[in-house]
């Protein structure tokens, strides 16, 4: 039997991760030799997603469910997209032998290069993201304070710097570090 039609049966024709039956295809869950176990059936809106490395938290809320798959590879693909979201939350729930976390961790580490903005909490912030600041800072250069409280909306992440984002206050363009806001 091949990986397709093996997947097809383990997950009864649905997207191991949110359920749905439209559009599915094997995805590897890298690390992996291609097989059927290292693989996970999905639909075309979560590969896409996945692949692309633009995560709607939204969306996969439905990992709430995916995680307490039986499946290995589903519970490590689990594993990784609650890492790239910054759901620390459901990490503390989730369940994994010693061979899947590494699984997991190496997969998490194969993109460890790319620079990753966090917010004083630790959630991933995203371009287009809203961000509240959490304390007066006062603006070099501007003759202005953003106060605390102020919401930031639409935020750039430059791709040199890891600890700032840039933002509009009060009508002007600044950089702001990441240590004094909180995701919206």
């Amino acid at each position: 039997m091949n990986e397709e039609k093996e997947l097809q049966a383990r997950s009864g024709g649905v997207c191991e991760l949110c359920g749905s039956s439209e559009g599915l295809s094997q995805l590897e869950v890298a690390p992996s030799d291609g097989s059927a176990e290292q693989s996970v059936y999905v639909c075309e809106n979560c590969k896409t997603q996945i692949v692309s490395d633009e995560l709607d938290e939204s969306y996969f809320n439905c990992l709430n469910d995916a995680m307490w798959s039986e499946v290995p590879a589903v519970k490590v693909m689990s594993y990784i997209l609650l890492n790239k979201l910054g759901r620390q939350d459901l990490l503390d729930m989730i369940y994994l032998e010693d061979d899947q976390k590494s699984w997991g961790d190496k997969a998490l580490n194969a993109g460890a290069n790319k620079i990753v903005h966090k917010d004083a909490n630790g959630v991933v912030l995203n371009a287009g993201d809203s961000v509240v600041i959490l304390k007066d800072l006062e603006v070099k250069g501007a003759g202005f304070t953003a106060k605390r409280g102020t919401t930031v909306t639409r935020i750039a992440l430059p791709a040199d710097i890891d600890d700032h984002i840039e933002g509009r206050v009060n009508g002007t363009k600044i950089y702001l570090k990441t240590e004094f806001l909180k995701k919206v």
